[in-house]
């Protein structure tokens, strides 16, 4: 017999000669997703080559044979099923056998013999197009229930669950302080820094303080905050809903008649947008502490930088940079 082996697994195929219109094939060792793989196209190969019409399969030499083993008795077993012949399992151990019966139990031949449809290039833009619609309609119906839940909250205190949106700006707010902290003192160190030393070209150093206290309080530390907030918290926000969806909770809250948005989704809103502004407040302090902390280096002192951020600096800077939060 030839014998047909891989050598980087431990699965070999063994291939005789035909007798009496039986052609003999052996296959030994571990039938499994790495092995399988190896001796597939010898196996098919070896079915489709020879013409007898009955191919006995001696497999008592299978010590492990998982799903991949089987799809493979299966594909030959339908390869001579189409030459017109029969393949006969010979040796297979019971509990293989039993997941050989399972999977016979769909023919194979007809899945493969179902029409596969392919579509064109303008369906596909069609499909493509449909899938963002129903990713804009269903965000549109989202800020839709959530604008009127506010709107209910906002007529009905009394209906917002106070003690949740309590609980939610306290991991918003308070456990936000540190990442804040020191985005807001880095931010006000570098910009500091960048800015002073060509400006230490004209003498005009002490104008960092101006810089820094106007673009942190109006721009720079409402983004920056609002980036941490959407990173953290709404990454946060999204996880747990989701994992409530997951777990079928808010299906629960429908099946008990309660309203998921005004449930879940209002409280986290209003504790995100009380909190934002605080946070900037914070930032905005912070960012100044580490402007002040460069311009120290360069001599000047913390009363200089103070008077030159309060003649830059109005009310209106910080009201804006609030807003904008």
């Amino acid at each position: 017999m030839a014998i047909t082996e891989v050598t980087s697994s431990k699965a070999v195929l063994r291939s005789g000669e035909t007798r009496d219109g039986v052609f003999a094939l052996a296959v030994a060792g571990r039938l499994d997703s790495t092995s399988t793989g190896k001796i597939w196209r010898a196996a098919i190969e070896a079915v489709q080559r020879q013409k007898a019409p009955i191919v006995a399969l001696d497999a008592s030499g299978v010590d492990y044979c998982d799903i991949s083993g089987i799809a493979l008795l299966v594909r030959m077993r339908q390869e001579e099923e189409r030459a017109g012949g029969k393949l006969e399992i010979h040796g297979l151990r019971p509990e293989f056998q039993d997941l050989l019966d399972s999977w016979g139990v769909v023919d194979p031949r007809r899945l493969t013999s179902l029409p596969t449809r392919q579509g064109n290039f303008i369906e596909e833009i069609g499909q493509a197009v449909f899938d963002i619609w129903k990713d804009v309609y269903a965000m549109i119906s989202f800020v839709g229930e959530m604008a009127a839940a506010l709107v209910s909250a906002a007529c009905h205190p009394g209906r917002v669950r106070w003690k949740d949106t309590l609980l939610i700006a306290e991991a918003v707010g308070i456990r936000a302080l540190p990442i804040v902290a020191l985005i807001g003192f880095l931010m006000g160190l570098i910009m500091a820094f960048q800015a002073a030393i060509p400006l230490g070209r004209f003498g005009a150093q002490v104008y960092v303080a101006n810089l820094i206290g106007l673009s942190i309080l109006r721009e720079m530390g409402p983004l920056m905050t609002a980036i941490v907030v959407a990173g953290r918290s709404g990454s946060a926000f999204a996880a747990e809903l989701g994992a409530m969806k997951v777990r079928e909770e808010i299906d629960a809250l429908l099946t008990m008649g309660l309203d998921p948005v005004r449930f879940l989704v209002v409280t986290r809103v209003i504790a995100a947008v009380v909190m934002t502004p605080l946070l900037t407040i914070f930032a905005d302090a912070v960012g100044l502490l580490g402007g002040a902390v460069v311009l120290r280096s360069f001599g000047y002192s913390w009363v200089t930088f103070y008077h030159q951020v309060q003649s830059a600096v109005r009310y209106g800077s910080l009201v804006g940079g609030l807003a904008k939060s």
